[in-house]
């Protein structure tokens, strides 16, 4: 029989390849529901440290950062950060004056998870808005997903080095390795296929693949060792329980996010 583990991901998987292929407001509600809830997950997670940072203004605040990447040009961004900031820092001070003397770090957390849910994640909507966007965003992630997967079976087979045995022992500088030599490959290959079908331009060059694949193969494991930081921390396994046998939301978009931010970036960098 399927363990748990696969029969999710064999329903999991393609309901997000398909939300990827159609994109607009389909897309868009769906991922802005996704980041929603990892910024849940987030809160949840300081409060086992025994933190009391602010659900209802970590909520909207991603929440804000969504709809104004959305719908406002880039004039009204800037702004929009500065008053959660400062909504942030109001927050803040009323929670210390109430008596609860961990309202510094309070504002830190509840800061930092409007930032990372918020601001990174919402470049899934930038990534997914490009023209093409639909070939970068089935090229950008999807080479992160095998880049992963290539880590995973590397790793397992050649993986007596530990890149961050406190933070996370199964990762290893053998399974970093196996991570650029499936990402390199795979990420030429989607282009290759993308082309094909017409969701890219024929013009796209193969080498932009390799840029691509080694680049997310090499940065987004920061976003995975950055919640696994976190999941040590609190003392946690998983950052929840809503995908079964693959834990929580954020377990499963901790890498996604930054890899739509480089695909978006390497786009623009590019000219493509």
């Amino acid at each position: 029989m399927l363990s748990q583990r696969v029969k999710a991901a064999l329903v999991f998987v393609p309901l997000v390849l398909i939300i990827m292929y159609l994109g607009g407001w389909i897309f868009n509600l769906f991922f802005g529901a996704v980041l929603l809830y990892a910024a849940y997950e987030y809160w949840r997670l300081f409060t086992k440290l025994g933190e009391t940072p602010s659900l209802p203004l970590m909520l909207v605040g991603v929440g804000l950062v969504i709809l104004t990447r959305w719908f406002l040009p880039q004039t009204f961004h800037s702004p929009l950060i500065t008053v959660l900031i400062f909504l942030s820092a109001v927050v803040a001070l009323i929670q210390y004056e109430r008596g609860d003397d961990h309202a510094a770090l309070n504002f830190g957390i509840t800061l930092s998870g409007i930032l990372y849910l918020g601001w990174i994640g919402s470049y899934l909507f930038d990534l997914r808005a490009l023209q093409d966007g639909r070939g970068w965003m089935l090229t950008a992630l999807p080479a992160v997903w095998l880049a992963d997967s290539g880590a995973y079976y590397i790793g397992s087979w050649l993986g007596k080095a530990k890149m961050c045995p406190r933070t996370s022992p199964k990762k290893s500088w053998a399974g970093l390795a196996g991570a650029v030599l499936f990402g390199v490959i795979s990420a030429p290959l989607l282009i290759l296929l993308w082309r094909a079908v017409g969701w890219l331009p024929l013009e796209t060059p193969l080498w932009f693949g390799v840029v691509i694949g080694l680049a997310g193969a090499l940065i987004t494991p920061i976003g995975d060792l950055l919640i696994s930081l976190f999941k040590r921390t609190a003392g946690v396994k998983d950052t929840g329980n809503l995908i079964p046998g693959h834990g929580g939301i954020l377990d499963r978009i901790d890498t996604w996010i930054w890899g739509a931010l480089l695909g978006y970036y390497l786009v623009q960098i590019f000219n493509l």
